[in-house]
């Protein structure tokens, strides 16, 4: 009943590795293009006037978003490097809203009001 040839059938029929076609190098299917772009310009200028409308910024120059985007990664990616830093030491490998908060607090930035 279970013979090789049922095995090997089995096997190509559910291989278990995807729509992919076979072979290396062969390309599967892809569903969705991606676009290797910086995401950074992913923050738009009415973005950053609203936080700067929260700031209580009334006027702003056009070459203030460049240099904003540029501060706002830096900041970013110290945070998240603090963060993750908190992770490792845990041995988990998902950033919790906790890492986060003691990452600001470790720079000076203690935020209120968050439970976990």
């Amino acid at each position: 009943l279970f013979g090789p040839s049922f095995i090997a059938s089995a096997t190509t029929l559910m291989s278990g590795r995807g729509k992919g076609t076979k072979g290396v190098g062969q390309g599967g299917t892809r569903r969705h293009c991606f676009i290797l772009r910086d995401s950074i310009q992913g923050i738009s200028k009415k973005s950053i006037r609203r936080l700067a409308r929260r700031a209580g910024v009334i006027r702003m120059s056009g070459l203030v978003f460049d240099h904003t985007r540029a501060v706002l990664k830096v900041f970013v990616t110290i945070l998240l490097r603090d963060a993750v830093v908190y992770t490792q030491h845990a041995n988990r490998k998902t950033i919790s809203t906790m890492d986060v908060i003691y990452a600001l607090k470790r720079q000076g930035r203690l935020l209120y009001g968050i439970e976990h």
